[in-house]
């Protein structure tokens, strides 16, 4: 078999449950031995406590999650034809679901799409790329080739930063992998809409694609409203507000450069930033003084709680933020808000809401739960996977 080619690992009894749900990641504590020596990113087959294969996937002693699946088929090599079949599964699935009008998508999604640790976005002819665990890092060159042979891309940069890379062992890492940076921003078209996406400075890979289903609902609720954008960034929402009809759209953001670049987005499609003003200010600080209402609200903040450490914090800033919105809408108004942080869960974030609505002495109606789009593909075992939630409610 080839999985005699694989080191290692067995299960602790009982603890091969979570696999067999659907979950991908097995914890340090739940593995009672180790056999072959693997490293840091090496692929292991993990067994029960009887010895029956469970799954492939890379493990890594240093983490507390110390095996993520690639695979449940067992009998298996990992070439690097295995990583091209699965780019060319993922082409497939975003050619069904992006429409025409759209060429910045996610491509990978991590476990979503069966690569643990990784995320390729596209953006237009340029391909950003996240890696976050040592066993991707290991495949790194066969990613980038079956991404080479598939999209040809003019343009690949890695932006590969952050904790999750540390507590892997891994340095951050961000460098063009093919191309170089000829052109600054990259131009790119979203259900018709224009934006710049500075895919070096920017945060994340630099833009959020996992919005643009909310963007679109959003922007349908925005005939004739005031709106007020909270954590604008880059103007996204504002655009689409502004072409959905708004009378009036207000931006927020603390970060110049962000602001900078939604008067541009702004611009790009239309819209002055004269009707359409964006404020470069501390949110915080802006909903509390402010006294004008507002038809919609939009909240899409930072993650404010990046470890479980942040929960009680962010969970405060949260209701902050919500309450002072929903003081400042109008009757029949509606709030659209977010979290993205994974340590907040879904019912968690609805009793902050909640707990918001009444101190502001408000009634609720959710009229819809809103979540990442379907380039952002979960396994239906893997609740994590799930980082933003949101909700687009009614106030009475």
């Amino acid at each position: 078999m080839a999985t005699l080619n694989y080191p290692e690992i067995t299960l602790k009894k009982g603890r091969e449950a979570a696999l067999l749900r659907g979950h991908p990641w097995v914890f340090s504590g739940a593995i009672a031995a180790v056999k072959g020596a693997p490293d840091a990113g090496d692929i292991v087959v993990a067994k029960d406590s009887a010895g029956r294969p469970l799954a492939l996937g890379f493990f890594n002693p240093r983490t507390d999650i110390a095996f993520r699946v690639l695979t449940t088929n067992s009998n298996i090599i990992i070439s690097p034809d295995f990583w091209y079949k699965r780019i060319q599964s993922a082409c497939g699935l975003r050619q069904k679901i992006i429409n025409s009008q759209t060429n910045a998508y996610r491509l990978i999604n991590a476990e979503g799409d069966g690569f643990p640790g990784l995320i390729v976005d596209v953006y237009d002819s340029t391909l950003v790329i996240s890696i976050t665990t040592a066993g991707m890092e290991k495949q790194k060159k066969h990613i980038v080739d079956a991404l080479i042979s598939q999209l040809n891309p003019a343009v690949i940069y890695e932006q590969s930063q952050g904790r999750s890379r540390i507590l892997e062992g891994l340095e951050n890492n961000t460098c063009f992998l093919q191309g170089d940076d000829k052109s600054g921003p990259v131009a790119i078209k979203e259900n018709g809409l224009q934006f710049a996406v500075d895919f070096i400075g920017g945060q994340k890979t630099g833009f959020f694609l996992d919005q643009r289903i909310n963007r679109e609902k959003i922007g349908a609720l925005s005939y004739n409203a005031h709106v007020l954008n909270c954590f604008s960034y880059t103007g996204a929402f504002s655009a689409y507000c502004a072409a959905g009809g708004a009378k009036r759209v207000v931006s927020l953001d603390i970060s110049k450069t962000a602001c900078g670049a939604a008067r541009g987005n702004l611009q790009r499609n239309g819209y002055s930033s004269e009707v359409h003003p964006v404020v470069e200010t501390d949110v915080f600080t802006y909903l509390r003084n402010m006294q004008e209402n507002h038809d919609l609200i939009i909240l899409d903040p930072p993650a404010f709680a990046k470890t479980k450490r942040d929960v009680a914090k962010a969970s405060r800033g949260y209701k902050e933020i919500n309450l002072q919105a929903l003081k400042r809408l109008v009757p029949g108004g509606i709030l659209a808000t977010f979290s993205c942080s994974n340590f907040i869960d879904e019912d968690l974030f609805s009793k902050i809401i909640l707990g918001a609505a009444r101190d502001a002495r408000v009634d609720l109606r959710v009229l819809n739960r809103l979540e990442a789009g379907p380039d952002h593909p979960v396994l239906p075992g893997h609740p994590e996977g799930r980082y933003l939630k949101g909700l687009l409610l009614a106030v009475s």
